[in-house]
């Protein structure tokens, strides 16, 4: 019987798969393997796991692409593992929808606590709260009950993590947030030093608020403090 849900590992290593399913059953979790990308959907739609662990590099369709095609339908954690120093699957993990990445080669205790961060924050996300459902700032419009963003009257789709960061900015408008409380409030753990993906994700949310990334104006990077949403630009 699992104790902590279910996650669907996805990795066409069958040995690296093998003790990444043996951990994470001896802590109580239920695990499925996929080994090839082009399943992945199938089997999301028929375990509806509470998190999914997602290799870049699989047969039949690749990490991205799937994580792109789950995000249709499917709003839990995707954690993606990316090969060490390759950037630009962090990016685009993120921009597609990834909630989090973990590079190889994986470290046990550090996949651990990763998926319960991941799993912790989700189930906090979908508690009742009796703070205010909108947030305003200028032309932005937050509805915190039903994760719609508009910005002038136009709908902006964001990503899950996109959201997450967009909305503790919004909420904390006109104050510097460091990054450490960034990463406690969207990632539900601190900042290790190396993870770039909320400077990603800021990348990714000046595109869509056409904040120009050389200067921005409306999400700012204060160095040596931390990220601004400024009040008076939106």
């Amino acid at each position: 019987m699992d104790n902590y849900g279910t996650i669907l590992l996805v990795e066409d290593d069958s040995s690296l798969a093998q003790w990444v399913a043996e951990y994470l059953t001896e802590q109580g979790y239920g695990v499925h393997v996929c080994y090839r990308g082009d399943e992945v959907v199938g089997q999301v739609k028929t375990l509806n796991p509470q998190l999914v662990l997602l290799d870049i590099m699989l047969p039949g369709l690749d990490g991205i692409s799937v994580c792109r095609e789950l995000r249709s339908f499917y709003h839990a954690p995707i954690i993606m593992l990316t090969a060490r120093d390759d950037e630009m699957d962090e990016v685009i993990g993120l921009e597609v929808g990834a909630s989090d990445y973990i590079m190889k080669p994986i470290r046990p205790r550090a996949l651990l606590a990763r998926i319960k961060s991941a799993l912790r924050h989700a189930n906090e996300a979908h508690q009742p709260h009796s703070q205010q459902n909108i947030i305003n700032v200028g032309g932005l419009q937050i509805n915190s009950a039903s994760r719609n963003v508009t910005y002038n009257g136009q709908d902006i789709n964001t990503s899950s993590a996109e959201y997450l960061l967009l909305h503790y900015l919004a909420s904390n408008a006109g104050q510097v947030v460091s990054r450490d409380a960034v990463f406690k409030a969207t990632k539900g753990r601190e900042y290790d030093g190396l993870d770039r993906s909320v400077d990603v994700l800021i990348s990714a949310l000046r595109k869509k608020f056409h904040d120009d990334p050389q200067n921005p104006e409306k999400i700012k990077t204060i160095w040596g403090r931390g990220y601004l949403l400024v009040t008076t630009a939106w």
